[in-house]
């Protein structure tokens, strides 16, 4: 939209939208989660999956409903101004620095509330201009809760920059390394390597991951300096690899069962094994973040509720039966923590072409991921600096923000490839305020603030479905929860050793 912080974009279909969602969702989360299971236990995974779904949903509604509110306010805030324009003949009604709630509290309080019902129609809550969840904090929270907010998503997204910024060149090293040594049939054994090894005659292995981060750089790194749809057709080809590789892993599984084959016997339930389960689906449901992005190009949102529960549905289908399958077919010591690795085994499949394919899917999940969070974080940027009324020189918009965004997880991934402290970090703390705390903390003051304004007969048409106030109570006791489950985790442990 013109003159808008950021780019609206070209809109595409609800189905692309749907692909989106799926593909951002679905990423190395899901390839992490048969693992999870076999050690948590097959009942207890199965119930927690599911609730942490039903989490999610609700809390992907909640964003939803509170980007609606915001275009209304943006929008009514614009409607105001032209009429004192009219009424005052005079540039000076409306200051530039005015913040837009308290303009909207002032007006509220002298305007008659059937006026302002009736600018509060139901086309005033279109969502049709991006706001990024930095913009919301910016309208709907006090500065302690927007200083909060952006410590906790440029944690995550830089966080989750770096993890993806780093685990494409090491797939791509373990693989292609392990090809040109002559281990093709064992690149998920379990063997060690150190980065000091040979990799390709004197190309040592730390040599050859570091080739493969300046590629992923130079190949996905442009996308940062463009919108997100600049993917979509990259989104669709790498959707339909998605499809074809679970399919792939479930048939294989499958196969391996039906010859008697099968070597898992897996337990019901592992209490020990609950904390890294929880850590996963986290994880493996993450979307919030990018809602905005994703969200606001699609052209026809009057079902959009209904095209996220149906996202969902699926996910939680392909998890379910990808990690059955997997905790039935092989023994809970020999499942890796990526479970693609297992069939890169020749016992599994002895086509080569199935193999490769499997032991390089994390690098097509990935890939199609990182350009989505990085325009994220850098129209997060871009908010977090602007001032109502202003815009950016070219240089600054154009070069900067996407420079300040792309350098860092790079360079962290450059200097090491053991992130495993900022995985526990990002998903642990950052993950679980953005999936839960945030987005109910959103639709509580989103609802108030629509309520001021516009009045208590005035309904969003993109309500939640989980409308009544409980469901914000319940989503944060249960984030605070587990903000001190997994400290009080950490901290046992930690004791252990």
């Amino acid at each position: 939209m013109a003159g808008g912080i950021t780019d609206t974009g070209e809109l595409y279909s609800p189905y692309v939208g749907l692909v989106y969602m799926f593909n951002l969702i679905v990423g190395t989360g899901a390839l992490t989660m048969p693992k999870a299971f076999a050690t948590a236990g097959w009942l207890v995974s199965l119930v927690l999956l599911m609730f942490l779904g039903f989490m999610s949903y609700m809390t992907t509604t909640f964003v939803v409903e509170a980007m609606a509110a915001a275009n209304a306010q943006l929008r009514w805030k614009r409607m105001e101004k032209r009429k004192d324009d009219e009424d005052e003949d005079s540039s000076s009604g409306v200051s530039d620095s005015d913040v837009l709630l308290q303009d909207g509290y002032e007006r509220a309080e002298t305007r008659p509330i059937l006026s302002v019902q009736r600018r509060g129609s139901a086309n005033i809550f279109e969502i049709t201009e991006r706001v990024e969840m930095g913009q919301m904090a910016s309208m709907f929270f006090n500065k302690v809760g927007v200083n909060l907010f952006y410590f906790c998503i440029i944690i995550y997204l830089y966080g989750d920059l770096a993890i993806y910024a780093a685990a494409v060149p090491v797939s791509l090293m373990q693989v292609t390394c392990s090809v040109t040594g002559n281990h093709s049939c064992s690149v998920g054994d379990g063997t060690k390597y150190n980065d000091t090894d040979k990799c390709w005659g004197p190309i040592r292995r730390i040599d050859a991951y570091r080739l493969y981060l300046a590629a992923f750089t130079l190949l996905l790194g442009p996308f940062t300096f463009f919108n997100v749809q600049k993917t979509k057709y990259l989104q669709i080809m790498t959707s339909l690899m998605r499809w074809i590789a679970f399919i792939l892993m479930i048939i294989l599984a499958l196969i391996r069962i039906s010859r008697g084959q099968a070597e898992g016997h897996p337990s019901m339930a592992q209490l020990s094994g609950i904390r890294n389960l929880f850590g996963v689906c986290v994880y493996s449901f993450m979307c919030q973040h990018s809602l905005p992005s994703l969200i606001t190009p699609i052209s026809k949102k009057k079902h959009v509720n209904k095209l996220v529960l149906l996202d969902y549905i699926l996910i939680l289908a392909f998890y379910s039966l990808l990690s059955f399958t997997a905790i039935y077919c092989f023994r809970n010591d020999t499942l890796m923590d990526m479970y693609t690795l297992n069939f890169t085994n020749c016992d599994i499949s002895s086509v080569a072409f199935i193999r490769y394919f499997l032991g390089l899917f994390p690098v097509f999940t990935i890939s199609t991921n990182f350009p989505i969070i990085a325009v994220t974080l850098r129209n997060n940027w871009k908010t977090l600096f602007h001032r109502e009324g202003g815009t950016y020189p070219w240089l600054v918009d154009r070069i900067v923000f996407p420079a300040i965004t792309l350098i860092p997880p790079v360079l962290v991934a450059f200097c090491t490839h053991d992130l495993e402290s900022l995985v526990g970090i990002t998903g642990a703390y950052a993950g679980n305020g953005i999936q839960y705390l945030i987005p109910a903390f959103l639709a509580y003051c989103s609802r108030k603030d629509t309520q001021l304004v516009f009045g208590s007969g005035t309904v969003n048409k993109h309500l939640s479905p989980f409308r009544h106030s409980f469901w914000i109570v319940f989503v944060l006791i249960w984030g605070f929860s587990c903000f001190v489950f997994v400290t009080a985790n950490i901290v046992l442990s930690e004791s252990k050793l």
